[in-house]
């Protein structure tokens, strides 16, 4: 098991842009059951990115430590 999992986001209310605190992430597009493909993704140097799926833009905030702004946007897949 990883000593960090890779933090998951949805953008279920339909936002122009999420602002997350990591590089690396998930993005499950909607909340189940209207959610896509789950996707990882890797910003790399950059500090935004476009899903390829639902099309959120996500920019890195390093201030998030790993969350999501707005807070809603972070997804806990079930155990």
């Amino acid at each position: 098991m990883a000593d960090h999992p890779t933090p998951h986001f949805h953008n279920q209310p339909g936002l122009p842009r999420v602002r997350i605190g990591a590089k690396q992430f998930m993005c499950v597009g909607a909340l189940p059951p209207f959610d896509h493909p789950h996707v990882f993704l890797d910003m790399g140097k950059g500090d935004e990115l476009v899903c390829p799926y639902c099309s959120t833009l996500y920019v890195f905030d390093a201030a998030l430590n790993g969350h999501s702004d707005p807070a809603e946007c972070e997804y806990k897949p079930a155990a």
